[in-house]
C-alpha cells in the first residue's frame, strides 16, 4: 500500500476513521483527545453537518442514550465506530472510566438520542466531569428541537425560557405553570402525546386562555405538523381530537398587553414627573421605561408632553 493513507497507517498505527454521505466515502481528520458533544437528527437523518460525521467516524467512541437509535445513524453513513451506552442511570463510575479513557489520549464523542446532548438529557454530569478533570470539550453543533420548533411557530424569539417537561401529575404541573407564568418572555416545553391535552387545558386556565401558542409534532419528520393558535383554541382541538401520535415541543408565547386604563395613565405621568425633576428627559424616559414595563417610546413621547407643559410650552430637551 502507498499514498497518503499508507503514510498515515505508518504515523498513527491505525487506518483513517471514514464515513459516507452522498454515495461518496470521505476520510475523516483525526481528534484531539477530550470530549466532543455532538449535535444529532432530531428526526430527519439528512440533518447532520459534515463536522458531525467527520467527528464521529474519528471518535474513539461514541456515547449515545441509547445505542440502538444511535447505531441506526451510524450505518446509515457507514461509520463503524464502537458505541457504549451513556444515559440517565449511569453512575459517578461509568463517568470516572471515561474521563480516564479521555486522560489517557482518547476522543469521546457524546451524543443524545436526537438533537443537541445535555437539553433536556443527562450528558451535563459529563461534561461536569470533564471540566473538573481538566479535559477539552469541544461541542459540535447541530439540530435542536428547541429551536426548531421556535422558528416555526411564528411567536416572539427574543427572549424564551426553556422549560423541558413538566411534571407529570396535575398539582404539581398546575404549580410549575403558576410559576412559570412570571416569566416575561416566550416558553418552550416538551410533552409527551398523550398528556398533551391535559397540560394545554392547565396552561390555558392558569397561564390565559388568550394566550398564543403552537404545537409542534413529529419534527422534521414525514408526518411533521405544526398547530397554531391560542393557549384556549389549542386547547379544545386536543381535547376533541384526542392525544396526537410522535414527539411534541408546546411554544407558548407571551400574554396580549392590556390596554392602559386612566388609572394606568396617571400613575405613568406621576413616574414620569418624578423622574424628570431628577434626571434628563432621556435618561428619566429610560428609567420609568425599566420600572413600568412600557415601551420606551411611548414613555418618551409622552415625557416630552409633560416636560414641555412643565416649563410653559417652551422646548426641553
Amino acid at each position: 500500500m502507498s499514498g497518503p493513507m499508507s503514510e498515515r497507517i505508518e504515523r498513527t498505527g491505525k487506518a483513517p476513521a471514514t464515513y459516507t454521505a452522498f454515495g461518496l466515502a470521505a476520510e475523516a481528520e483525526s481528534l484531539p483527545a477530550g470530549l466532543h458533544v455532538v449535535a444529532t437528527p432530531i428526526g430527519n437523518l439528512r440533518d447532520v453537518t459534515f463536522r458531525a460525521l467527520a467527528t464521529l467516524a474519528a471518535a474513539d467512541a461514541v456515547l449515545a442514550e441509547d445505542t440502538r437509535v444511535t447505531r441506526t445513524l451510524l450505518m446509515h453513513y457507514g461509520i463503524t465506530t464502537p458505541l457504549v451506552a451513556y444515559h440517565e442511570h449511569s453512575n459517578a463510575a461509568v463517568r470516572e472510566r471515561m474521563v480516564e479513557r479521555m486522560k489517557a489520549g482518547e476522543a469521546l464523542a457524546l451524543v443524545s438520542d436526537a438533537g443537541t446532548p445535555l437539553v433536556s438529557d443527562p450528558g451535563f454530569k459529563l461534561v461536569q466531569a470533564a471540566i473538573e478533570a481538566g479535559i477539552p470539550v469541544t461541542p459540535i453543533p447541530g439540530p435542536s428541537a428547541v429551536m426548531t420548533a421556535i422558528v416555526a411557530a411564528g411567536l416572539p424569539t427574543d427572549r424564551f425560557f426553556f422549560e423541558g417537561f413538566l411534571p407529570h401529575k396535575g398539582g404539581p404541573r398546575r404549580a410549575r405553570l403558576e410559576a412559570l407564568a412570571a416569566i416575561p418572555g416566550t416558553l418552550v416545553l416538551f410533552e409527551s402525546p398523550h398528556r398533551l391535552p391535559e397540560m394545554l387545558e392547565d396552561a390555558a386556565g392558569i397561564l390565559g386562555a388568550e394566550r398564543p401558542a403552537a404545537v409542534a409534532r413529529e419534527l422534521t419528520k414525514l408526518y411533521e405538523t405544526i398547530r397554531r393558535g391560542t393557549l384556549g383554541s389549542l386547547a379544545g382541538t386536543f381535547a376533541a381530537e384526542g392525544a396526537p401520535k410522535g414527539e411534541v415541543v408546546v411554544v407558548i408565547g407571551t400574554a396580549p398587553e392590556a390596554a392602559p386604563t386612566e388609572a394606568d395613565d396617571v400613575a405613568l405621568d406621576a413616574a414620569i414627573r418624578g423622574a424628570l425633576a431628577r434626571h434628563s428627559l432621556k435618561d428619566a424616559a429610560t428609567l420609568v421605561a425599566e420600572e413600568t414595563g412600557r415601551q420606551r417610546r411611548a414613555v418618551y413621547a409622552r415625557a416630552l408632553v409633560l416636560a414641555r407643559e412643565g416649563e410653559g410650552g417652551e422646548d426641553a430637551t
